[in-house]
């Protein structure tokens, strides 16, 4: 099963020569990139999972509507924020969607997830930070997950052949074919693989000037949406098998 899953959050980098983009600016950027990034998914008839940065969420309410509409997951991302705020968002979220949020997911910050099942969470998604060190590591952990205070925890997929994790660093810098290949393998031994990229990989960084490192603006903008299109038309021509979280886990 490929668990396709999408970080949404405004790009927070410093600009290039004092050039200002406000937060209404990077919100739209968010927002345009999120319905390239629905166009896509439209297109193959792929369902996924997008994780909400909470601080974002009650700014973009409609979007978000829009997502659920096409038949995806609206989860949420806990960047920085609190318990009552994320309860807050929640309760907000779950009014206006008339959905319930099941998911969240943490990456520096990570609350007890005893704290989260109070809040009704079924499920925490755990990430790492990704940069270009992580093709030098040899990664040892689990892959399956497990069930914490009657949460279930699920961790980042690796490649059990290259031992790569399937973040979204991984996925904008190797070929394509490579990465295919390490989809289909890793398949063969794990029960699932769960892939998962930012928003702001779609911005084009020619047109806004972020001051992000060299290689975090290789293969992004329009040439994330590319390879996007093409990991997709290559799921449906394989015939693998797509999930949300939610559905997936439970």
């Amino acid at each position: 099963m490929i668990l396709l899953t999408f970080n949404m959050m405004n790009m927070e980098a410093e600009t290039k020569n004092g050039i200002q983009i406000s937060n209404e600016e990077r919100l739209k950027i968010t927002e345009d990139n999120t319905k390239a990034i629905l166009r896509i998914l439209d297109i193959h008839d792929i369902k996924a999972t997008f994780f909400v940065e909470i601080s974002i969420a009650e700014k973009c309410k409609n979007l978000i509507k829009a997502i659920s509409g096409r038949g995806h997951e609206i989860a949420f991302y806990n960047k920085n924020s609190s318990l009552q705020d994320i309860e807050q968002t929640k309760k907000s979220m779950q009014d206006f969607l008339e959905k319930q949020v099941r998911g969240i997911r943490q990456k520096d910050l990570k609350l007890p997830s005893e704290d989260l099942k109070l809040l009704e969470f079924n499920y925490i998604s755990n990430i790492d930070n990704a940069n270009i060190l992580f093709p030098l590591k040899r990664l040892e952990r689990n892959t399956e997950i497990v069930e914490e205070e009657g949460i279930s925890i699920v961790p980042e997929s690796i490649s059990p052949y290259s031992q790569l994790p399937y973040n979204d660093f991984v996925f904008q810098m190797l070929p394509m074919n490579y990465y295919q290949n390490m989809v289909f393998e890793t398949l063969k031994n794990e029960e699932f693989v769960l892939i998962y990229l930012n928003t702001w990989q779609f911005t084009d960084f020619k047109k806004y000037k972020f001051k992000i490192p060299f290689y975090r603006r290789l293969f992004s903008g329009r040439k994330m949406e590319d390879k996007l299109d093409a990991l997709l038309s290559w799921i449906n021509e394989k015939e693998l098998a797509t999930s949300r979280m939610k559905d997936y886990i439970f």
